[in-house]
């Protein structure tokens, strides 16, 4: 009669364990990774520091070498006019020069073309001088006046942020001292306190326009905006 009752208990004893055991195994790893996973926000006013004005402009003509004297003559009022500006020979990027023949154009009916022969040239200014690009910029009423042709889409200026390298890590501090806080708010409401960094990421840095204009890019503006979201997960103790 030994036998069995003991077989018994052995049995009992053995589900009693077997039910223990994962029981704490499950308890002791919900209570290890007890965590919270927050998000710090940086932000930081910038200006840009490298201005890319774009011009180009062109001259047609039936003849090419008039052509070619009309355009040599919008380089000689465009060179001026940058020079009296204040801009020197070397932010004054000279791209080329490139030719379209209308005959070549298979599809155009030749009794329509008014101009066979359209010379483009291609300029860019790249200067640190962003707010004399920006005036500079605003008074190409002139050029149009004094005979510059300017073609489509052909004067643009791009106002760039270079400086991203030199201010991220105070960023990156900036963010993870908020993510930090927002852990600390957690755990204040939740009876618990913060331990040390299970993981982080940086997030992605973004150049955003300062204010949001209408139909006004970022690269448009002078003045932006740098901003980064840095997750940070956090033991709970």
């Amino acid at each position: 009669m030994k036998t069995p009752i003991l077989a018994s208990l052995i049995i009992a004893g053995s589900v009693i364990l077997g039910g223990f055991f994962p029981g704490y195994f499950y308890y002791k790893t919900s209570f290890d990774m007890r965590t919270v996973k927050v998000k710090g926000l940086a932000e930081k006013d910038v200006s840009a520091n490298l201005a890319l004005w774009h011009i180009r402009f062109q001259a047609a003509n039936n003849m090419l070498g008039q052509a070619k004297t009309d355009i040599e003559h919008q380089e000689k009022i465009l060179k001026s006019f940058l020079e009296k500006a204040g801009f020197t020979d070397n932010e004054i990027l000279v791209q080329g020069l490139s030719m379209q023949d209308a005959y070549a154009d298979a599809y155009r009916d030749k009794n329509t073309i008014s101009a066979r022969y359209t010379l483009t040239q291609t300029w860019t200014v790249r200067s640190a001088q962003v707010d004399l690009v920006n005036t500079t910029h605003a008074q190409i009423g002139d050029l149009v006046a004094q005979g510059v042709n300017f073609s489509t889409y052909g004067n643009a200026v791009s106002y760039l942020f270079t400086g991203l390298n030199e201010i991220k890590p105070i960023m990156l501090k900036e963010a993870t001292h908020n993510a930090r806080q927002a852990a600390d708010e957690f755990a204040l409401n939740s009876g618990a306190k913060v331990g040390k960094i299970k993981s982080a990421s940086q997030g992605v840095f973004s150049i955003l326009p300062r204010e949001e204009i209408p139909d006004q890019s970022e690269q448009e503006q002078i003045h932006k905006k740098v901003r980064v979201v840095s997750t940070v997960e956090y033991f709970l103790e």
